[in-house]
C-alpha cells in the first residue's frame, strides 16, 4: 500500500521503515508532527496480519499522539512505533537493541516508550542503544516507571467526569461499567472502579486475566464478543482500536463510552453516529493521556509523582469543557477535540 495514498496519512513529517535481518526486526516509526517538540509515543509490538495493517496503525496512532500531547499541553509532538511480531515468541534482546539503534539514528526527533506488547524491562534494553526513551524503571519519588497505572487513573477520572455530565451521577457507586481488555491499563482501571463502588462487567481474550479480575474485584465475566453491547451505563474500551463503526454503534446500549484504548472510532464520522444516538464519547486521546504525562515528566527530568498526579487530574475538567462545547454547538465530541488539538499544534508551528 502506498503510504501517501493511505487514508491514515495526515501530512506526516516522516515515516521510517526499520529492518534488521540478524535480529528479525521489522518496524515502522511514524513521526506525525514535531511542531510542539520531539515526536513522542510508545512502541507497540503486535502480530499484524499484514504490513498494510501495521502501516495504518502506525500512521493513526502517531496522529493521535500529536493530538494527545497537544491537548495535555505537553512539550511533545506526536509519533509512534510498531514492531511487527508476536511479543511472546519473537521478542529478543537483539531485536530490542536493533530497535533502539534505529530510534537513536533519528537524533531525538522521536522519543519512544512502552505500549501494547512492551514493558519497562524492554525499555531498559532499548535504552542501552539510545537516550531517546522513557518509561524506564522508576527511581524513588521521581516520575517514571510503567505508565499504565497513570493511564488508568486518568481514564477513571474521565469516567467520573463523563458520568457526571451524561448521567448526573456525582459518584460511581452502583454505576455499571463494562471494561473491554484487562491488560495493564484495564486491570488497574478495574481497581479504581471497584474502590469507587462501580459494578464491573469484564472481558478479555485471555481467560486468566478475566479470572484474576473476577477474583480481585468481584467482576462479572462477559463473552468477548458481547462486552461492547452489554446492558451497562458505561463502556470502557481498553484493548485495540477501530471498534466503533457503522455496524457496531447501533448495537451499543450504554450511555457513555470512556476508555483507555487508542483510536476507538473507526472513522471520524463514527463520532457523529454516537452523538445522533445520544451516546457521550470521551475522545480517547484526551481521556487516556495519563501515561504520556508520566512519560513527559520522566523524560524531561522535572517533577515527581505528585506533580504527575496533579497534571493527570486536569483530564476530568478538560473533558467536561469538551462535552459542554459539543453539546452547545450540537457537534460530536471528537470533532470538537480534534479542532482544539489542531489549533494548539498550528499555534506551535507558527
Amino acid at each position: 500500500m502506498p503510504v501517501f495514498e493511505s487514508t491514515a496519512f495526515d501530512d506526516h513529517e516522516r515515516v521510517v521503515f526499520c529492518s534488521d535481518y540478524a535480529s528479525g526486526l521489522r518496524a515502522i516509526i511514524a513521526i506525525h508532527s514535531t511542531a510542539l517538540g520531539p515526536a513522542a509515543g510508545g512502541c507497540r509490538m503486535w502480530a499484524y496480519a499484514n504490513d498494510d495493517l501495521a502501516i495504518v496503525d502506525a500512521l493513526r496512532l502517531s496522529q493521535g499522539m500529536s493530538y494527545k500531547n497537544a491537548m495535555a499541553e505537553l512539550p511533545f509532538g506526536g509519533g509512534k512505533a510498531v514492531i511487527i511480531g508476536d511479543p511472546v515468541r519473537n521478542k529478543t534482546q537483539a531485536l530490542l537493541e536493533a530497535f533502539g539503534a534505529y530510534v537513536d539514528k533519528l537524533g531525538g526527533d522521536y522519543v519512544t516508550a512502552e505500549d501494547v506488547g512492551m514493558s519497562v524491562a524492554d525499555m531498559e534494553t532499548v535504552s542501552t542503544q539510545t537516550r531517546y526513551v522513557s518509561g524506564r524503571s522508576q527511581h524513588r519519588g521521581a516520575a517514571g516507571g510503567d505508565p499504565s497505572p497513570k493511564t488508568a487513573y486518568g481514564v477513571f477520572l474521565g469516567i467520573q467526569a463523563a458520568t457526571a455530565f451524561r448521567l448526573g451521577n456525582e459518584d460511581l457507586s452502583g454505576v455499571r461499567v463494562a471494561v473491554q481488555g484487562l491488560g495493564n491499563v484495564g486491570r488497574h482501571l478495574c481497581g479504581y472502579l471497584h474502590d469507587a463502588g462501580a459494578k464491573l462487567f469484564v472481558a478479555d481474550i485471555h481467560s486468566d486475566r478475566t479470572a484474576l479480575v473476577r477474583e480481585q474485584f468481584g467482576a462479572t465475566a462477559v463473552d468477548v464478543n458481547d462486552i461492547l453491547f452489554h446492558d451497562v451505563d458505561v463502556i470502557a474500551p481498553c484493548a485495540l482500536g477501530g471498534i466503533f463503526n457503522s455496524e457496531s454503534i447501533p448495537r451499543v446500549r450504554a450511555s457513555v463510552i470512556a476508555g483507555g484504548a487508542n483510536n476507538q472510532l473507526a472513522t471520524d464520522e463514527d463520532g457523529e453516529r454516537l452523538r445522533e444516538r445520544d451516546i457521550l464519547y470521551a475522545p480517547d486521546y484526551v481521556i487516556n493521556a495519563g501515561g504520556i504525562i508520566n512519560v513527559a515528566f520522566e523524560y524531561f527530568g522535572k517533577g515527581d509523582d505528585q506533580t504527575v498526579k496533579s497534571r493527570i487530574e486536569q483530564i476530568g475538567p478538560r473533558l467536561t469543557a469538551i462535552f459542554a462545547k459539543a453539546r452547545d454547538q450540537r457537534r460530536s465530541t471528537n470533532a470538537v477535540a480534534n479542532e482544539l488539538a489542531k489549533e494548539k499544534i498550528s499555534a506551535g508551528a507558527g
